[in-house]
């Protein structure tokens, strides 16, 4: 299975080819469905053909797992799906800001002469 790591301000473009069992190019029946399996971590959007998927980190870190989807039986009415996979880990980008905390405010313990 496949991986790719992403930072959290990333995209990335995904394509899918189709192969033979024998390496050679195929065609599918319909258009390859995509899907995220946390559309919360990474988000698709799908060109109009099926063929590639731009995916977006969304914000929160973690993996998650996308698929792809077609009918490789190209006879009318029967349906034999091929799936593909690949997991993408979203980390955190580099620092581009420091916020700085200030505790509770309490008196200095006072100067004695």
């Amino acid at each position: 299975m496949a991986q790719i790591i992403l930072t959290d301000e990333q995209k990335v473009t995904l394509s899918v080819a189709f192969k033979t069992a024998a390496g050679n190019p195929a065609v599918v029946d319909g258009v390859p469905v995509w899907a995220s399996s946390d559309p919360a971590i990474v988000s698709l959007e799908v060109a109009a053909d099926g063929m590639s998927a731009v995916a977006t980190t969304v914000g929160p870190l973690g993996t998650v797992q996308v698929s792809v989807v077609a009918d490789a039986d190209l006879d009318e009415g029967e349906t034999r799906e091929v799936t593909g996979t690949l997991d993408i880990e979203v980390k955190a980008s580099e620092a581009v800001t420091v916020g700085i905390a200030a505790g509770t405010p309490e008196p200095k313990t006072p100067v004695t002469p």
